[in-house]
């Protein structure tokens, strides 16, 4: 039976499902001017649950539901970082959703409820918890990537998503249900991932436990949208109206990063060097694919979303390590990459118009003379998802390579630097089209005259600065949640 101390352990998550059911409520009976008010009620929900993760995140590891849920330093910092950004995405949201009439109440609910699974996956206990909180991550979504119905590309996105989704959890299940079976071999059949931890040495069936490993590995693959399992990204990016790209860009891998932590650390950390060279395979297609395919893209959002692949290629070469500087490194990389690619995004928002989605790198031709200093954030994002010193994406990516290169794997690392100067190549024609080419005939290129947008864009882009010459505070929180 639940106990008072489980509700203090989930208040955030309670206070957040209660806080989104009032919020359907007031959508339901609010007078159509007076549904404005939804967007500032829903950050500042948001906000008041980063409050409530940091004031009552306990000095130790505390369990609730009987180990399910799991409330750590990690969790503590995957958390304000998922709600931090959700809020970001949704101050970049209004204007854009303004001129397609798309400020409906189910855009906030499906955030919320998005970032609850967000928050359920990255404190999972148990392999219940891991699939609970991806479901409603999943299937929250799938909404959002349907939300306009008038768009065809919209609803093509969201069909592709759910189906290729669904293929994914349900080999996700699948590798769950052999390693379950296998726990019991040798031992009491468990679903909890601590049980299945220390049950992983003396198992009578290993090849079984492996073999559920792999279909694991695959759905811990599809979420970060890692190569050969990225084939949803493209699409999805460029289907799904530009808020909602944003937020599965960001949040979504933040969560991708908590789940593969709780099941290969949590759960199969004996089986290390096993999952190691897979993911290190993965790191290496993702790294391949993101980046020679990205330089050939027009679309800037699908360009962005081949960047994504090859993010998490790097994303991955920290976990690979299979070691806590490791764990550190791609923790610190995951939130990089989360700033990096709202505050790119960002710009595309700010630069939209209705009828103009500024989608195109070409449409960005001249920018910096319609727009400097909306050029200058574009700027910033791009050197950072580049890797260019001293931005903040090139610390997170020196460290996920010094971590491969302490785990013995120089050659991961090597592939890694290669890549990463190839990968210049597509950021810098971003760049270049800004700087260097004119205008067209007739240009919307003026950013929106939205002051809130305005304000945290400019702090989010100058964030990856600041964080780039003052990165040592996070990382040291980082590093501190994986005992270091």
């Amino acid at each position: 039976m639940p106990n008072f101390n489980d509700i203090l352990i989930l208040l955030p998550e309670f206070y957040l499902v209660a806080a989104a059911c009032l919020l359907l409520l007031l959508d339901a009976f609010m007078k159509p001017e007076q549904r404005a008010s939804l967007h500032w009620l829903s950050i500042l929900v948001l906000l008041v649950a980063i409050y409530l993760v940091i004031a009552g995140q306990p000095d130790f590891t505390a369990t609730a539901f009987g180990g399910m849920f799991v409330r750590d330093r990690i969790a503590e910092i995957l958390k304000v970082f998922a709600l931090g950004t959700t809020a970001m995405v949704m101050v970049y949201a209004r204007p854009y959703l303004i001129d397609r009439q798309l400020l409906k109440g189910e855009f906030y609910t499906l955030m919320i409820f998005a970032v609850i699974g967000i928050m359920l996956l990255v404190s999972a206990g148990n392999l219940v918890t891991v699939y609970l909180g991806l479901e409603l991550l999943s299937l929250s979504s799938y909404a959002l990537v349907a939300l306009n119905r008038d768009s065809g590309l919209s609803t093509e996105a969201a069909i592709k998503y759910f189906v290729l989704g669904a293929l994914a959890s349900g080999m996700l299940l699948y590798g769950m249900s052999m390693v379950y079976g296998a726990s019991g071999m040798g031992g009491v059949p468990s679903l909890a991932l601590s049980h299945l931890h220390d049950v992983m040495s003396y198992t009578t069936a290993p090849k079984l436990l492996v073999f559920g490993l792999i279909f694991m590995v695959v759905g811990i693959g599809f979420k970060l949208g890692a190569a050969p399992f990225h084939m949803w990204i493209p699409d999805v990016y460029q289907g799904a109206s530009t808020p909602v790209t944003t937020f599965i860009a960001s949040g979504s891998k933040l969560a991708a990063f908590g789940m593969a932590y709780r099941l290969l650390e949590g759960g199969m950390g004996d089986l290390s060097p096993h999952w190691q060279m897979m993911l290190a395979v993965l790191a290496v297609a993702s790294l391949a694919i993101g980046n020679l395919v990205a330089i050939v893209q027009t679309n800037l959002k699908r360009m962005l979303a081949y960047s994504t692949i090859s993010h998490m290629g790097y994303l991955l070469l920290g976990l690979a390590a299979a070691s806590p500087e490791g764990y550190a490194a791609a923790m610190f990389y995951a939130i990089c990459y989360s700033l990096m690619s709202v505050a790119a995004f960002g710009v595309i928002l700010a630069l939209a118009r209705s009828g103009f989605e500024c989608e195109e790198i070409a449409d960005l031709k001249g920018l910096n003379q319609k727009s400097p200093w909306m050029a200058f954030l574009m700027l910033l994002a791009m050197f950072s998802l580049a890797g260019v010193p001293p931005l903040f994406g090139f610390w997170a990516k020196a460290l996920v390579l010094e971590a491969a290169i302490h785990a013995g794997m120089l050659w991961l690392a090597i592939v890694g630097v290669v890549f990463a100067i190839i990968g210049l190549y597509y950021y810098l024609h971003v760049i270049k089209v800004m700087y260097f080419d004119k205008p067209a005939e007739g240009s919307l290129l003026q950013a929106k005259p939205d002051v809130p947008l305005r304000v945290v864009l400019s702090l989010n882009a100058l964030s990856l600065l600041g964080l780039g010459l003052y990165w040592g505070p996070l990382l040291s929180w980082c590093r501190t949640a994986f005992g270091l």
